[in-house]
């Protein structure tokens, strides 16, 4: 065993299967023993951490939308990981939409690459995407380093990322699962959107102005009115198909940002039955609650949309059962022009919450208040995402062999959401001005700090996982899910 060049120790260190005071030996960026707190071997470099303070694995977010190259005025790969560091998350996940080109293609995941290095402050994987008529794309995808598939069962927001229907996936789900690959879903399909007679976007994105219609109960600004157009039933029917689907195909299958409490006894009846299915759902869902929505406040506009209290109560309860397995950020960023917040108009406004930097506060205020642990936090925030795309064994947890990724943070400090504060590309935020609990102070990469307390200390040092170099040096590990290159 190799002498540690690092030992950060702490009175609360997060460790798999307790919080116990420890120190983490670190050499070459990699854990290689967990001690007592008095065990730190002479001639190495020492940090300590205060009693208030917690030690916990470095965040791994697996749905994060960066948007370049194409759009990388909503956000970019400097940006994004520049909040991810500030917020504790040490690994994410890019998805393979909005760029321009998405990642369909080979080529597609190559300008994706090109775009992304140098600039990364935290490790980065990549998601691929399933559209009509790619299937021939996805074996080649994968070698080159993709962690899986995304696919959306409804308009996806963008022209160059297609739906897929039922038959579509009908073609693709046999490939994917002689790949062993990995489908994540939008699960959402439009026939009960249809069905509500509430139309889309009735005027031009960019107009300043919202023509109220007769009946205002329907009126475009109200959140009531966007809330009824996008019904559980659009997702508890997606769910259903994708359970169906999985069972025939025997696909492995992941619902993303799941937010219908509806749809919750059939997920818990299909993992009960052995099928290889899994579902996250995301902090707004868990904060904010329908009823608290203020009418033209579209900065709180995501798709599926935030439901009531007793629909919020209902996902909470799924987690602490492992009907829900994750809680992802979904940070899917827009130009603040593009939230329409001067007309209010929530059926024109661009989709998607900003939240990268706020995960683990945003989570820690809500879990703690319904006496969940940091242990609970540990496994939704960071060994179970590492563990859907193939990286447990070096991320996710404190533990012998894994990379030292860390976070130091302190749950009882409390801190008032500001925009000027966030690194994201763009700061509006339905966070703004919300007291949260939970206040990152350091963050390391490897065993090297990136963050303390507001200040990067380190240019870009994140590897672009399972790609190129770093596929050689590491090497498919065995027992992973799909064999991810890391």
């Amino acid at each position: 065993m190799p002498a540690p060049n690092l030992v950060i120790r702490g009175k609360r260190v997060v460790l798999p299967e307790s919080v116990a005071a420890a120190s983490i030996h670190i050499s070459d960026g990699v854990i290689t023993a967990i001690g007592s707190y008095e065990s730190v071997p002479s001639g190495c470099e020492l940090i300590e951490t205060d009693e208030a303070s917690l030690v916990m694995p470095g965040l791994v977010d697996t749905h994060v939308h960066i948007n370049e190259p194409g759009r990388t005025e909503w956000e970019g790969f400097s940006t994004a990981t520049r909040a991810a560091a500030a917020g504790g998350v040490t690994t994410l996940v890019d998805m393979p939409l909005n760029s321009i080109p998405p990642t369909t293609t080979v080529a597609g995941f190559k300008a994706k690459l090109e775009a992304a290095r140098g600039q990364c402050y935290v490790d980065v994987g990549f998601w691929g995407g399933v559209v009509p008529g790619n299937s021939g794309e996805l074996a080649s995808l994968l070698t080159e380093g993709v962690v899986g598939f995304k696919c959306f069962l409804i308009h996806s927001g963008v022209d160059e990322f297609p739906n897929v229907t039922e038959d579509d996936l009908r073609e693709a789900l046999p490939e994917l699962t002689r790949l062993a690959a990995l489908l994540i879903v939008h699960a959402e399909v439009p026939g009960p959107i249809s069905r509500t007679g509430i139309l889309g976007c009735p005027i031009d994105a960019g107009s300043a102005s919202v023509p109220e219609p007769t009946d205002t109960n329907v009126s475009p600004t109200r959140y009531a009115t966007f809330l009824a157009s996008r019904p559980r039933a659009a997702e508890d029917e997606a769910v259903a198909l994708m359970i169906k689907l999985g069972r025939e195909f025997g696909t492995r299958v992941h619902i993303v940002h799941h937010s219908s409490s509806d749809a919750l006894p059939m997920l818990r009846e299909a993992k009960a039955a052995g099928l290889k299915i899994t579902a996250e759902t995301c902090p707004h869902y868990l904060t904010f609650a329908a009823e608290e929505i203020p009418d033209r406040a579209t900065e709180f506009k995501c798709c599926p949309p935030i439901r009531e209290r007793e629909n919020r109560e209902q996902l909470w309860s799924a987690l602490g059962s492992g009907t829900i397995d994750m809680i992802v950020s979904d940070h899917s960023p827009c130009p603040p022009e593009m939230k329409l917040r001067e007309s209010g108009d929530f059926l024109c406004a661009w989709g998607g919450i900003s939240s990268l930097q706020l995960r683990l506060p945003a989570v820690w205020t809500e879990a703690g208040r319904r006496g969940y642990s940091v242990e609970d936090l540990a496994r939704w925030l960071c060994s179970a995402p590492a563990e859907l795309v193939g990286l447990e064994g070096r991320k996710g947890l404190i533990a012998i062999g894994y990379d030292a990724d860390l976070v130091i943070w302190n749950p009882a400090k409390q801190f008032k959401v500001e925009g000027d504060a966030l690194h994201h590309r763009h700061k509006l935020t339905p966070y703004q001005g919300r007291i949260l609990n939970g206040v990152v102070e350091k963050t390391f990469l490897r065993g090297t700090k990136i963050y303390d307390g507001g200040e990067f200390i380190t240019e870009p040092r994140g590897l672009l996982l399972g790609v190129g170099a770093v596929a050689r040096v590491r090497g498919p590990r065995a027992g992973s899910p799909r064999g991810v290159r890391r």
